[in-house]
C-alpha cells in the first residue's frame, strides 16, 4: 500500500471505462476517495463509485464550461484534489488511412482526446496554483509516438498529449512550485473488456504483436500500477 495515497483527493476521468475503472479501483485500494468522472457511462461510474466509496459525476469535458463546473464542484465538496488522471478520451474504432478520414471524425478524435486534455489539465493545475501541490499524469499512448496506421487522428492527438503538452506543462509546473508535478504514461494496446467485446481475435493480435519486441499486450492493471507510482 501506497501510505502517500491515503486519504488523498483523486479525481479520475474517464473513471468508468476499461482502463479507467481499473485506474479508480486501485487508486481506492490505497486509501485514496477516488472521483469517478463519466460523460456516458452513467450505470458503470455509479457502481463503481459504490464498490470503491467513492463518487460519480458527469460531465463532458470537451466542453470547457462543464469542465470549469466540474473542478469547481468537486473542490467545493472536498477542499481539494491532490491527483488527477486525465484519462478520458476516445479511440475511433474504425481502420481507415489519413485520405479517407473525414474532417468530421478528425475533429471528433482531436476534442475527445487533446481538448479534454488540455480542458482537464488547465483546471487542476489552476487550483495547483492556489494550493501549491498536486500530481498531473496524462494518458497517452504508444500511437502518439510510433504512429498506428489507419489511426493518424488519434496518433496525431496523442503524439501532442504526450509531447509538446506535456513538455509546457512540467514548465508551467515548475512556476508553481516544487510541490507540483506532471507526469504522462504512454501505454501500447491494451486489452481491457471493451476491446475484448468490440473482437479482438487471434490474428488482430499477432498484427498488433507483430512489431513489438516483447509480444505481449498490456492489461490495465499494468497502467494502473504506473499511474500509482
Amino acid at each position: 500500500m501506497n501510505s502517500e495515497l491515503d486519504e488523498k483527493i483523486v479525481l479520475v476521468t474517464g473513471g468508468a471505462g476499461g482502463i479507467g475503472s481499473v485506474i479508480s479501483k486501485s487508486f481506492a485500494e490505497q486509501g485514496a476517495k477516488v472521483i469517478v468522472h463519466y460523460n456516458s457511462s452513467k450505470e458503470n461510474a455509479e457502481m463503481i463509485a459504490k464498490e470503491i466509496k467513492g463518487i460519480a459525476i458527469y460531465a463532458d469535458l470537451t466542453d470547457p464550461e462543464q469542465s470549469r463546473l466540474l473542478f469547481n464542484h468537486i473542490i467545493r465538496e472536498e477542499g481539494r484534489i491532490d491527483v488527477c488522471i486525465a484519462n478520458a478520451g476516445k479511440y475511433p474504432k474504425d481502420y481507415a488511412p489519413l485520405w479517407e478520414i473525414e474532417s468530421e471524425r478528425w475533429n471528433n478524435t482531436i476534442s475527445t482526446n487533446l481538448s479534454i486534455a488540455y480542458n482537464t489539465s488547465r483546471h487542476f493545475l489552476k487550483h495547483a496554483t492556489e494550493t501549491k501541490k498536486g500530481s498531473l499524469v496524462l494518458i497517452g499512448s504508444t500511437a502518439g509516438i510510433y504512429g498506428e496506421a489507419g489511426h493518424a487522428d488519434y496518433a496525431a492527438a496523442k503524439g501532442a498529449i504526450t509531447s509538446g503538452l506535456l513538455r509546457t506543462l512540467k514548465n508551467d509546473a515548475a512556476q508553481i512550485g516544487n510541490g507540483v508535478r506532471v507526469n504522462a504514461i504512454a501505454p501500447g494496446w491494451t486489452v481491457s473488456q471493451k476491446r475484448i467485446d468490440e473482437g479482438l481475435d487471434q490474428k488482430r493480435v499477432e498484427r498488433i504483436t507483430s512489431t513489438m519486441s516483447l509480444k505481449k499486450l498490456a492489461k490495465p492493471e499494468d497502467v494502473a500500477n504506473s499511474a500509482i507510482m
